[in-house]
């Protein structure tokens, strides 16, 4: 398991003990990306003796709390908080798109209770128009039996008058014979007279009584009033319908029109997007071919660096490495053996060091070349989200390789002259204790520094070529990210702008239906007064001709009875004339 750990070295006490080096453990990896404190568990650690006090080390334990590997956690901790740092922005953007979720469903909420609320008071105003066509209808058939009560006056009075017409006639035919005999000659006796009379008082009699019919019109004529009256607030409160409606008629043709505007600027959005995405897959593209001819250019480098590795073992194999300082033979040969012998184990005991170092560093080079086949092996299934975090923290690490490379390669050469500069002292050593020694001639070695001229010249053209093609790719990146965040910059606005949209097809949607659902009641609510109106349109036309004909039966009474009394005053004259009715 890996731990996070920190170095702690106990000095020797006063009797010159040698110090001791621990590991304090401060945190343990659980996966990839969980980190969690464990308890303050110190473990003895030699390996870690040549690690400055404090310092912060990534350590690998088996299960025995035994060392396994120790590297310092510099570079780790830093990849550990970049992966730390784009979790937090993920978050963020999780976050951030939840509030514009919640904020969506707050608006959705908002407007299901408005159209809920729209909903209950449309139901009142149905409510409210099915109690007027109730009471419309309640009217209509007062109209009726209205109507039929004029109808019934009607015909009375056409009966009446048929009557006074039969007996109008009559009274004509009475008064032709009555002429008739007064030009014969003849006078009326008692008898003939009194029948007269008779007949005259029936006559008066059946005049028809206008009074109770003048009384029972004026009371149709005040129904028909009153059924104006009640229909009047219905016509103007349907003309203040119709205002209305003819408003929202217009605001529903305003926001057509801007529905219409606020589209074209959406489409117009939309394909400049589309444009500015189809460029980006394009610079992308480009990209990602840099970046191939960068990976090619890095594994050429890669190769060279073996072969000059290979070269350079070679080298120091074939003992083509010369000492790093120049050996005093003559000095060697003053000195004691006891202080030549000291120094010969200095230098051992140096050796010794060096090389312990350089297996380190070559250990830590071998898990360096495996975080970059892991790294490898992940891009090659990596999404596109994750590829380019993974190739830019591939390209550190192939960095980071290269410098501990090259650093191995010099203390490598350093090695082999520290060895033949003990070779040389303990040669000296041999000849002055008496043994024989082993001398090999030295010329006939191969120079292999025209072949790593030309390959560090090689390398170096190559590495100029990849700085450059680096350059261009940062170029590349940084273009990108900023179109990146310029085309998530519009689609936001774009997402907004098509929330917006939606509201205003929503809003002109409900206030098309909410028109439609008021030219419907105006209509309706017309379809209703309209035939009522006309019924008591017609029954005042009914009502005035009743009216007219009323009249005229009265003026015809009254002509009748003048005649009847002039008629009454002739027979009585007659009557009171004895000369005439002795004769």
């Amino acid at each position: 398991m890996l731990y996070l750990a920190e170095v702690q070295k106990q000095k020797g006490g006063l009797l010159g003990g040698s110090s001791k080096t621990e590991l304090k453990l401060l945190a343990g990896q659980r996966t990839d990306q969980n980190w969690t404190t464990v308890s303050e568990e110190v473990i003895a650690a030699d390996e870690a003796s040549k690690l400055n006090d404090g310092a912060l080390v990534l350590v690998e334990l088996t299960p025995n709390r035994q060392v396994q590997r120790l590297q310092e956690a510099g570079r780790p901790l830093v990849n550990i908080l970049q992966n730390f740092s784009r979790q937090l922005e993920k978050y963020k953007l999780k976050e951030d798109e939840i509030d514009q979720w919640k904020e969506s469903l707050t608006f959705q909420a908002q407007e299901l209770n408005r159209r809920e609320m729209d909903m209950e008071a449309r139901l009142e105003q149905l409510h409210e128009m099915e109690g007027e066509f109730q009471r419309l209808e309640a009217q209509q058939q007062e109209v009726e039996a209205s109507r039929e009560q004029i109808e019934k006056l009607q015909a009375e009075v056409e009966r009446n008058r048929q009557e006074l017409e039969g007996a109008w006639e009559h009274l004509r035919g009475e008064q032709r014979r009555f002429e008739e005999r007064l030009q014969e000659g003849n006078v009326l006796d008692v008898a003939q007279s009194q029948a007269m009379s008779e007949l005259l008082d029936r006559l008066s009699s059946r005049i028809a009584p206008t009074e109770t019919v003048r009384e029972h019109l004026h009371q149709a004529f005040e129904l028909v009033e009153r059924q104006q009256t009640t229909l009047n607030p219905h016509w103007q409160n349907l003309e203040e319908q119709k205002t209305l409606v003819n408003q929202k008629q217009e605001e529903v043709n305003q926001l057509e029109q801007t529905y219409s505007d606020r589209q074209n600027s959406l489409k117009q959005a939309q394909d400049s997007l589309h444009q500015q995405t189809a460029q980006l897959k394009v610079n992308t593209t480009s990209l990602a071919s840099k970046q191939e001819h960068l990976r090619i250019l890095k594994e050429q480098l890669q190769s060279q660096d073996a072969l000059s590795q290979q070269i350079n073992s070679l080298a120091i194999t074939s003992g083509n490495v010369s000492p790093s300082q120049k050996v005093d033979v003559q000095a060697l040969e003053k000195m004691s053996l006891d202080e030549l012998q000291k120094i010969i184990q200095d230098l051992n005991d140096k050796l010794q060091i060096d090389s312990s170092f350089v297996h380190d560093q070559e250990q830590e080079l071998t898990y360096k070349q495996q975080t970059i086949e892991e790294l490898e092996q992940k891009i090659s299934q990596a999404s596109d989200q994750d590829l380019i975090n993974l190739q830019m923290e591939l390209s550190d690490e192939q960095d980071l390789y290269q410098m501990l490379n090259e650093t191995l390669v010099g203390q490598r050469r350093n090695l082999v002259a520290r060895q033949k500069l003990i070779q040389q002292h303990q040669n000296v050593l041999l000849r002055r204790q008496g043994q024989p020694v082993d001398s090999k001639e030295e010329d006939n070695s191969v120079d292999f520094s025209p072949l790593l001229l030309q390959i560090e010249t090689q390398r170096q053209k190559q590495a100029q070529e990849l700085q450059q093609l680096e350059r261009d790719i940062e170029q590349m990146r940084s273009a990108i990210e900023l179109d990146q965040s310029m085309i998530d910059n519009q689609a936001h606005d774009l997402e907004e702008k098509q929330q917006e949209l939606q509201k205003i097809e929503s809003d002109f949607i409900s206030l098309k239906t909410a028109t439609a659902e008021c030219w419907g009641r105006i209509n309706l609510y017309q379809e209703a007064l309209q035939p009522i109106q006309d019924s008591v349109d017609e029954l005042r036309k009914k009502l005035q001709g009743i009216g007219e004909s009323l009249a005229q039966v009265q003026e015809a009474g009254d002509h009748q009875l003048q005649t009847i009394t002039e008629l009454r005053q002739v027979i009585n004259s007659l009557i009171s004339q004895p000369e005439l009715v002795a004769s």
